[in-house]
Parts: structure tokens; sequence; C-alpha cells
């Protein structure tokens, strides 16, 4: 299977003015989407789809290519992803560039590492050697068991309250909740028919995998960019102190 990987970037962010170049514990927020997406095994080809000169520059010096510059009405604040990597698909393929999914990395998550890029492509390839094709693999959290659909009621307009599940009544013991995730942003890999034909990054059959809450950080405001900069140093302290420790004698 011959995957796109693809960063899209633009250049407005009213959270975080500038956040695609902003420096996290010492480089550019975009660097670490860009290393992943280069060491993984599985990507074919990784570009940079953005609407602003400097971030393609700034992409171009981590070795992201960038083919085109994204058309200003596919960078609003709320220009949909869809339409966004449909253009960068089209695009390529009126170059004679085809693949068969496209991998979906935002940079505004930065913390993924390329073997989670490489586990969802190796799910991906799993479901069609067992029979069952996904359409798409996700990265996904688990749901704490307070927030389980099956103990979270919506509000009707007259006040009554209704379980999400649309059961009669709760599940009593925590130990009888079936097991429940949310989306979690780092990747998304969809097929490429799901994409341009379907009009969807999902499709109708979506496999999940389960990535590592302590590196899970999506970077909307500047307490998650805190938060961000706080996990992103970490590592770096942890070698730091390990380099000393061996120093001495």
């Amino acid at each position: 299977m011959r995957v796109l990987g693809l960063i899209p970037a633009r250049g407005g962010s009213k959270g975080v003015p500038r956040k695609n170049i902003k420096l996290l514990a010492g480089k550019p927020l975009l660097a670490y989407t860009a290393e992943a997406a280069l060491n993984a095994q599985r990507l074919a080809r990784v570009i940079l789809s953005t609407d602003d000169k400097e971030i393609a520059e700034v992409g171009q010096g981590y070795g992201i290519e960038v083919p085109f510059l994204r058309p200003a009405e596919l960078a609003h604040d709320k220009s949909p992803t869809l339409p966004v990597v449909q253009h960068a698909l089209r695009f390529l393929e009126e170059q004679g560039d085809r693949f068969d999914a496209v991998c979906l990395l935002q940079p505004t998550n930065p913390l993924r590492r390329a073997a989670d890029i490489d586990a969802c492509l190796e799910l991906m390839d799993a479901s069609v050697e067992e029979g069952s094709a996904a359409d798409a693999v996700i990265s996904v959290l688990a749901v704490p068991a307070e927030h389980n659909p099956h103990w979270v009621y919506f509000r009707d307009a007259d006040g009554s309250l209704r379980l999400s599940t649309g059961g009669a009544s709760p599940i009593p013991r925590r130990q009888d909740l079936p097991a429940a995730f949310h989306r979690e942003g780092s990747v998304y890999v969809t097929r490429r028919d799901v994409v341009m034909n379907d009009n969807s990054l999902y499709g109708t059959r979506v496999i999940g995998y389960e990535i590592d809450p302590s590196r899970s950080v999506n970077i909307d405001n500047l307490e998650d960019w805190e938060r961000a900069e706080k996990l992103a140093r970490s590592p770096w302290k942890q070698a730091k102190a390990a380099a000393k420790a061996a120093s001495k004698p």
C-alpha cells in the first residue's frame, strides 16, 4: 500500500499566534511532526500543505516537500480538513503521483512517534489480510469510566435527561462498562477512495490505535502549549540526568 504523509499547517492561528513555527522546547512546533513523518518507514512521500511562505520555508528546512501553496479559500479558521486533504491528493494525481491512502498528521499533536505512524499503517494492512479491510485507522485514547457513554446523559429541551446510548438505565457497575475511546488526533490514515469518492476521512469501518496518554497533547491554546512544553522537555531532562549520572566516577 502506497501512503502519502500529509502535514497541514496554515498560517493563521488565534489561540496561539503563528503556533506552527513557534518554538516548542527549542524547535518549531512543525519540526516534531516533520521528524516523526520522515522517520516513519511506511510513508512513501511526505508533503506540507500550507498557505504561508514562512511556514513553507521552515518545513523545507526540516526536509518536507512543499509542492504547492494551499489556496486561500482552504486556509480560513473554519476551513474543514477534508477539502484540504482532497486538494493535496488531487494536485499530486494531476502530477501523475497516485496513492492508495493518505496519512494526515497535524502539527498540533507534536508528540506522536514514527512508530505510532507505522503502527497505524500496519493495522490498515492487517485489516486487508484478514479480509475485512478498514476504511480508516485513527489514533484514540481510552475514555475514563465516568465519561463512558453508558453513564453520560443528554439534557432535552424540557430539562429531562436521557442516556447517550438510548438505553433505559445506566450500567450499574464500572467493571461491566464496555471499553470506550475518543478520537485523539495524532494520526489519521484513510483510503484514497474513501477520501475522494465518499467525501469522508472515516468511511464506514474505522479501527483505533491507542496512543500512550503521557505522549498525547493537542495544542489549541496557551494552556495546551505550556503542557506540551513540559512534555517535550521531559525526555531531554531525563537524558541529561542519565548522562550526568554516567559521568560520575
